[in-house]
């Protein structure tokens, strides 16, 4: 162990002296972007960049002081358990090495939310479109040309009116952006135009009226089940903190003279290193659940 902090020194080392102007840790991070860039899938490579046009992507600083965080409380509640340095900063490397993925979550959640808001754009203005031309093609094309839409919905959207005027059909388009954006405001709404278009409806205002409202209702859920989320959170994060404080009792009951004995027994230490890892694997689940299907009814 000893060796390979040694090693990361001297690679920490070297990588400055080599950098000599530059910053050490802009040297890291295009590193760690290219390697990224080369291996990450394209799709969350699409997701990664949407985020940075809206402004949510991380600073260089947020991205420290994330690290610092979690690196100290690791470091903490790791030497608080062991009283060992080898320890604390084996558990201290785990916890930096978790930043990516916990940023790779959270930007998921932004590009969900962001996607939600875009459909929830898209259906609302394709209705009070079709209420005018009683067009679906013609409605997507007054959406397409609002200036209200985004990539990569707009993009879709404009599949949708090349797939339409190639097939002559809406069926294959509605099918296209029904697989693209599974919700269920987007199936009902493209199933209410499919019957409208196919069985020649005269009066459609009432029923285009109804889904309206049935949109807003929808929309209104989600938001509401989205606060929940965060006040959710909020409690969960305490909770699963208060959980790795259960040894600072176990020394009160103790004594730290008596707890100090006890760590030199290997299965002291085993069941101390099981704690850890399952509070922190559900600490993570817990996170995964509150990042994951943003928007998605």
């Amino acid at each position: 162990m000893e060796l390979v902090i040694l090693l990361a020194i001297a690679i920490f080392v070297l990588a400055y002296r080599y950098n000599t102007g530059d910053n050490v840790y802009k040297f890291f991070a295009d590193t760690v972007s290219g390697i990224y860039n080369t291996y990450a899938p394209y799709s969350y490579r699409e997701v990664k960049e949407k985020t940075k046009e809206l402004g949510y992507e991380y600073t260089p600083r947020q991205y420290m002081t994330q690290v610092l965080l979690l690196g100290g409380a690791a470091g903490v509640i790791s030497f608080l358990y062991f009283y060992s340095v080898i320890t604390t900063i084996v558990y201290v490397v785990i916890a930096i090495c978790f930043v990516p993925y916990l940023n790779y979550l959270r930007t998921n959640r932004i590009y969900s939310e962001y996607i939600f808001e875009q459909i929830q754009v898209y259906t609302t203005n394709v209705i009070m479109e079709f209420t005018t031309t009683q067009s679906f093609v013609k409605a997507l094309e007054g959406v397409r040309d609002s200036g209200i839409l985004q990539d990569p919905v707009l993009r879709d959207v404009k599949r949708m009116i090349q797939m339409a005027y190639e097939n002559g059909t809406i069926d294959q388009s509605i099918e296209f952006f029904d697989t693209a954006y599974p919700y269920y405001m987007v199936k009902n709404m493209h199933q209410l135009f499919l019957q409208i278009t196919k069985e020649g409806a005269r009066d459609s205002g009432e029923a285009l009226e109804l889904m309206s409202l049935d949109i807003d209702a929808l929309v209104e859920g989600v938001y509401r089940d989205r606060m929940d989320r965060q006040t959710f959170h909020k409690k969960f994060l305490t909770f699963g903190g208060a959980l790795f404080l259960l040894v600072l009792v176990m020394q009160l009951l103790f004594g730290r003279t008596e707890y100090l004995q006890m760590l030199e027994k290997f299965y002291v230490k085993l069941i101390l290193h099981a704690i850890i890892i399952i509070n922190c694997y559900f600490l993570i689940t817990g996170e995964k659940f509150y990042n994951e299907d943003v928007g998605v009814e």
